[in-house]
């Protein structure tokens, strides 16, 4: 903030408020100014806000709205600059922040995020832990799945056996792929049938003190695997491992995104990876640092990303592998397992 030349900082964005105060509710302003913290609440959090923050910032109820109590902080707190997430508030939102009172109101992005990039000790244990759930709700499930179920069924019994194991949420909407459908990368869940020999592309994750898992793992249903499906599988997961092993804190996003671009490129698939290798992982399922062609940010240490590189042919389906990966100062190590040889579930 010393450096943007901000008197005070207005954070709107519910992971930012989680990640300065400890506050989970869904309906908070924070003002940061002068190494102090103001958090407004409304009526619905006046219990729950206190304990959560125990002392990371001074609460405050508002009056009637979150904007009137905002308000009347700006006002004591009479900032002569104040800045704002400008790429987490509405158009609305920024209209009313410039009625506030400050002299000066600047857009800002940024602050909190990169913050939040490098993960300290218990973030990267709470993401560990969101994993194995995670990972261990999938094995119960696929003893359940078989030929002729809808891919909208095991999507709900996975995430029934997601939240009996203590996931607090799911992090996104679950995907499960199958057949041809495997070659949309980000399917929905539908009733099209399983059907003997089908690709099953499962993208999932859990949540766990608020971090999240992100982990897709593709297996064939109701038949041994042919060699077509052995042959992408493979590559896929060549491409898992040598990117897994390549990225580092200090790189940039590109560099890290094309050691798995160049092992598919390696083994004949290269233009049939579309997305990008990955992305951070933390409060939000998407955050901060980008690996990708277009990312040229450098990795920070602490970072915990996802590697997942993936194989789509249109009205065959599509291979997907997917692994939650820390930087730590000595290198790269899984968060999660690692994904396995291509398997049969029957």
């Amino acid at each position: 903030m010393e450096v943007a030349g901000l008197d005070a900082l207005l954070i709107s964005h519910a992971p930012n408020i989680r990640y300065l105060t400890g506050f989970s509710g869904s309906a908070g302003m924070l003002l940061v100014q002068g190494g102090e913290a103001t958090l407004v609440v409304d009526a619905r959090y006046e219990t729950q806000a206190p304990e959560e923050t125990a002392g990371a910032a001074r609460v405050a109820l508002a009056p009637r709205t979150l904007w009137e109590g905002m308000g009347l902080i700006v006002s004591a707190a009479r900032p002569n600059v104040l800045g704002y997430e400008a790429d987490r508030v509405t158009v609305r939102a920024a209209e009313r922040i410039a009625k506030l009172g400050a002299p000066l109101v600047e857009p800002t992005e940024g602050h909190v995020e990169s913050l939040r990039a490098s993960k300290d000790e218990d973030e990267v244990e709470a993401i560990r832990r969101a994993a194995d759930l995670a990972l261990d709700a999938l094995r119960a499930t696929l003893a359940t799945v078989g030929p002729g179920q809808t891919e909208l069924q095991v999507a709900s019994r996975l995430e029934a056996a997601l939240r009996d194991r203590g996931s607090e949420w799911h992090p996104f909407q679950t995907i499960v792929a199958s057949g041809p459908r495997a070659a949309l990368p980000h399917a929905r869940a539908g009733e099209r049938a399983i059907e003997p020999g089908d690709l099953l592309l499962i993208d999932f994750g859990a949540t766990v003190d608020g971090y999240c898992s992100d982990l897709t793992r593709t297996l064939v249903v109701g038949r041994a695997p042919d060699q077509r499906q052995r042959a992408v599988y493979e590559a896929v997961h060549a491409a898992q491992r040598a990117a897994i092993a390549g990225v580092r804190a200090g790189i940039s996003g590109k560099d890290a995104d094309a050691i798995a671009r160049r092992s598919l490129e390696s083994a004949g698939f290269g233009k049939a990876f579309g997305h990008s290798l990955g992305h951070g992982l933390g409060l939000e399922v998407h955050e901060d640092p980008r690996l990708a062609p277009t990312a040229e940010g450098v990795l920070p240490p602490g970072a915990v990303v996802t590697i997942e590189p993936g194989v789509y042919f249109e009205g065959w389906g599509g291979v997907r592998l997917e692994d939650d990966v820390f930087l730590s100062n000595d290198g790269p190590l899984l968060v999660s397992p690692g994904a396995p040889a291509l398997e049969e579930v029957s």
